[in-house]
Parts: structure tokens; C-alpha cells; sequence
């Protein structure tokens, strides 16, 4: 009998459940808060059920749990980079960062990604499969057992494209801000898309109240169907247009993710075209540091860092530059999986 996978059940459908093999709806309640807020890794923790209780549940249910298969951890700040093995021998990567206001993970949504993106370290290997809410989640207790440390906010910007995942991760969502449970606020969240219009608005009609965050990283269609082939089906208009939907629908400002490439699309010309794109919209622009990695040549000229960001600022636009963590260990997500898989 194929095991039920408890971690990944709502609230309610976990009552449901409950009832379904003759336990008190209450039941719900106890191993809910044992999974989601003391975080055990198996039904003989909850200490506060029966022996035959906790023999039932193993029976039909499974909790799922991640093998630690690797942890790099930065001497220069306190980041620290997981890579995981799951149940079926694939590796995912996550990242536990150190901020002022607190603790964050960037978590995958996916093994490995199909979307193409030239500049970016999980694509290259291709796709392999879909995480579950539970696999998310583990990321996130996971990180929060080995360190300690509570974690605040939380950043989908790992492998994967979460959007491309959209059912799994919408019940994800749902499952780390239940009451009953992680009860984090949503508006300590940001989803990183390259841009899957389609599912943008599907997302507005949640009112969720998270930061969405678009990979641009462009502001002319040739430009970014040659680093993005997700242009190709969904170009610029109709993604900046479901911008515009979002906000109108949510309220809430959009994030633009704009990673500099040397030669690319840092020239003065490309910024005063990102200005005419963005101007009027409720949002702001997050220049990314390219990273390096080995099968690609892409670049970043640290001077023209502020230079971007200055054109973009006297264009009108609310640029930052993102701060870079863990850099002695290669934190950006997917390099790790690649150096265990090659």
C-alpha cells in the first residue's frame, strides 16, 4: 500500500482524514501542530498519543524527510547552503541567509528546470520533476533544526520555476501560513517567476498578499528571448501587462529581478529602455550581480553596477542592488546539484 504523505495534507484535510479512520476530529489538531510547529520526523515523537495511535498512523501515513547529502557553510557571513537527497536519490539545493531583520531560506520548487534561462545553474541539467508542499516544506524545518535560528521570510528563488509547479506550490502556500500551524505571514514571502503570464494572473486572483518578484532581466523582446527563451511564447508586453494586473487586482508592488551581464544589457541605452517600460508601474528594480558559473561566460562589470542603478534612479526608477551572501561558497542555487550529478 502506497503511504499517504501526511506533511503534504491541509488542516482540514487532515480532519478529514482523521474521521475517515475512526479518530476524533481533535486528533487533527495535536499531529498537525506536531509536524508543522515542533517539527518531529516521525509518529513515535508525538508523545502526547497512544502507542496503537501513533502504530495506525505509521500504517497509512509517511512523513516525509530530506537526507542531508551536503552543507556548506560561509566564512565570511553566517550562510549556509544545503543540498539535499530525496526519497527517489534526486538532489535539490537550499539556502538558509542571515539578514538584519532576520533569518531567510531561498527554496526549490522543482528538480532541476525547464525554462532555458542562459545565465542560470539549474537549468542545465534539465528537468527532472516537481516538488511536493512537503519536499517545501522540508526545506524550511530542515534549515530551522540545523541552525536554531526561527526562520522569518522565505524567498522561492531556488531551483525550479515555482510557477511551472503552480498547484503544488499553491498548497504550499496555504500550508506554511495556516494558523495551526508555520502561521507565517505571506507578506514575509517573495515568488521569483521568469514570467509564465498565464499563472500570474491565475496567482492574482489569491490576493495572497506575497511579493511577487519577475525575471526580466531585459527591456526589449530580441534581447531577452536570446537569455530567456520563455519570451518566446509570453514577450514583453503581455508579461508587463499581467504586471499591471497583479498590481491592480493585489495592491501590491512587483519586483523587477534585472541580472547585469557585462556587454549584454548594461548600457545606458538598454536603461533608458527599462525606464520607458517601467515607468508609472508600482514597483522597483533589483540589479543582480550575475553569478559565475563554469559552463557559461557571463559576467558582471562591478562598475557598472551603480551606473545602472543610477541611470535607472534618475529615469525615476526605485533601484537597489542585491547584496551578495555566501560567495566563498557558491550560494546561488544549482551549482551544487551540478558538481554531485556530473
Amino acid at each position: 500500500m502506497n503511504k499517504k504523505d501526511i506533511v503534504s495534507l491541509s488542516f482540514d484535510e487532515l480532519k478529514i482524514e482523521m474521521e475517515s479512520i475512526g479518530e476524533k476530529a481533535f486528533r487533527a489538531k495535536q499531529i498537525y501542530e506536531w509536524i508543522h510547529v515542533k517539527l518531529v520526523d516521525s509518529f513515535d515523537e508525538m508523545t502526547n498519543l497512544s502507542k496503537a495511535h501513533r502504530e495506525k498512523l505509521a500504517e497509512i501515513f509517511t512523513i516525509s524527510n530530506m537526507a542531508e547529502a551536503d552543507r556548506l557553510v560561509s566564512r565570511i557571513d553566517e550562510t549556509r547552503k544545503y543540498l539535499f537527497t530525496l526519497p527517489d536519490g534526486e538532489y535539490v539545493e537550499s539556502v538558509l541567509l542571515s539578514y538584519k531583520h532576520g533569518y531567510s531560506v531561498c527554496l526549490s520548487t522543482q528538480v532541476g528546470c525547464k525554462m532555458g534561462c542562459k545565465f542560470c545553474a539549474s537549468t542545465i541539467a534539465g528537468f527532472k520533476r516537481n516538488l511536493t508542499p512537503s519536499e517545501m516544506l522540508s526545506q524550511i524545518y530542515t534549515a530551522e533544526k540545523d541552525s536554531g535560528r526561527k526562520i522569518s521570510s522565505i524567498v522561492m528563488m531556488g531551483i525550479g520555476e515555482p510557477l511551472d509547479n503552480y498547484d503544488n506550490v499553491i498548497k504550499f502556500l496555504n500550508l506554511v501560513s495556516c494558523p495551526e500551524g508555520n502561521n507565517m505571514s505571506l507578506r514575509h514571502l517573495s515568488l521569483s517567476t521568469c514570467g509564465l503570464v498565464n499563472r500570474i494572473n491565475d496567482l492574482s486572483e489569491h490576493k495572497f498578499g506575497l511579493t511577487l518578484s519577475i525575471s526580466l532581466h531585459a527591456a526589449n523582446n530580441k534581447q531577452r528571448s536570446e537569455i530567456m527563451p520563455v519570451n518566446d511564447k509570453y514577450d514583453i508586453n503581455e508579461l508587463i501587462s499581467a504586471c499591471k494586473n497583479y498590481i491592480k487586482k493585489t495592491g501590491r508592488r512587483i519586483s523587477f529581478e534585472y541580472a547585469l551581464i557585462n556587454g549584454v544589457n548594461d548600457s545606458r541605452e538598454t536603461a533608458n529602455e527599462l525606464i520607458s517600460l517601467l515607468r508609472g508601474m508600482n514597483c522597483h528594480v533589483n540589479i543582480i550581480p550575475v553569478n559565475k558559473i563554469k559552463e557559461r561566460n557571463y559576467k558582471t562589470d562591478t562598475s557598472s553596477v551603480r551606473k545602472f542603478q543610477h541611470y535607472l534612479e534618475e529615469g525615476g526608477i526605485n533601484a537597489t542592488v542585491r547584496r551578495t551572501l555566501g560567495s566563498d561558497i557558491n550560494a546561488a542555487c544549482g551549482q551544487l546539484r551540478r558538481e554531485y550529478e556530473i
